[in-house]
């Protein structure tokens, strides 16, 4: 394969593209890539048209999105944040990467990239390659699970168990909570009792809120992570917690909020609604100083290298990169038995 890039030129209109290569500068490796894995999260709101970047632009200084006045936002090339690959060719000037080294970071869906040497990690030996598209998922989990501040036998509702949910899920597990897993895909919670959950919740048939307050007496969670990114599932996260309990909301809402009462159990039981967002200088609430972004991927990879995280089971779809309009489409369905669908190059 040449040189090829993933471009989205609209909604739902998106192809795999011939593009020159890169010339190679001082300090900089090139990397083949083996896989890119696909965000059912924040590319599928590219590629649907939602996400607000589409139609407005960030201001940097105020930190606010503001009308935009850029060029219009299509199209989109080479967006992606999982992946990993081979190095190829290594700048005469940079001492601590060889060719053959196999290593993940971020440098979206593309056949190949030049970068920054110190921006890839070489992949822990012994570890499948394509674990190593699970760094940013883990990561995005990582910084929720950070955010909500769990502590040794807290019960911790867990609302969407998709790829971050279920990573959340083992994550939340490993801090020592008591996890109560909720999804709509029986599938899911079954991955989720595999990965510790103590219960799990059909939110099709059951109330997620009445079965957290039943295992705690009627008190409520003492946390709950919403990584759905759905407002009803917000609502009843909330609904779930007990007085004065913490809601982290991780998910990627978007437009306006439709079933989100914030004047019903929000109000009167004074619940802690907080935001966590894997990029930035301190990622999760109360980590400034300690937790950047870097640790947090990095943190994560490591727990995969010590068998304490097993994403691979997670890898539904693995299709080849010229299908990648076949691969979008599938995660635009929204069918229960997908997962993590990854493109090879």
């Amino acid at each position: 394969m040449g040189n090829w890039v993933v471009s989205l030129a609209g909604p739902r209109r998106v192809s795999l593209e011939p593009c020159p290569p890169d010339r190679l500068g001082p300090g900089q490796v090139r990397v083949r890539t083996c896989y890119s894995g696909i965000s059912a999260g924040t590319e599928l709101t590219l590629y649907r048209g939602s996400n607000p970047r589409l139609s407005k632009d960030w201001d940097d200084a105020t930190r606010m999105f503001v009308p935009r006045q850029a060029a219009p936002a299509y199209p989109v090339v080479g967006f992606g944040y999982e992946e990993v690959g081979e190095i190829v060719e290594v700048a005469p000037d940079v001492a601590d990467r060889r060719p053959g080294q196999v290593v993940w970071g971020i440098w979206g869906h593309r056949a190949e990239a030049v970068l920054a040497a110190g921006a890839v990690t070489p992949l822990a030996p012994g570890l499948d390659p394509l674990v190593a598209v699970f760094a940013r998922p883990g990561a995005i989990a990582l910084t929720a699970v950070l955010a909500g501040d769990l502590h040794l036998g807290d019960w911790v509702g867990v609302f969407g168990q998709g790829v971050i949910g279920l990573l959340g899920t083992r994550l939340a597990v490993l801090s020592g909570a008591r996890v109560v897993a909720v999804d709509r895909v029986p599938d899911r919670l079954t991955h989720a009792t595999r990965l510790g959950a103590r219960r799990v919740v059909d939110a099709a048939v059951d109330s997620a809120a009445a079965a957290l307050h039943a295992a705690t007496g009627g008190r409520g969670a003492d946390v709950c992570l919403e990584l759905s990114g759905s407002y009803p599932a917000l609502h009843e996260a909330i609904r779930a917690t007990a007085h004065a309990g913490r809601v982290v909301a991780a998910g990627f809402y978007q437009g306006y909020a439709h079933g989100l009462g914030l004047g019903e159990e929000f109000h009167h039981n004074r619940i802690q609604l907080v935001a966590a967002q894997v990029s930035g200088p301190a990622p999760a609430p109360g980590t400034a100083g300690r937790w950047t972004g870097s640790r947090i991927a990095h943190t994560f990879m490591d727990l995969v290298a010590e068998g304490s995280v097993d994403p691979l089971p997670l890898v539904s779809h693995v299709v080849d990169a010229g299908a990648v309009a076949d691969a979008l489409a599938l995660l635009d369905r929204g069918d229960g038995d997908v997962l993590q669908v990854v493109l090879r190059f």
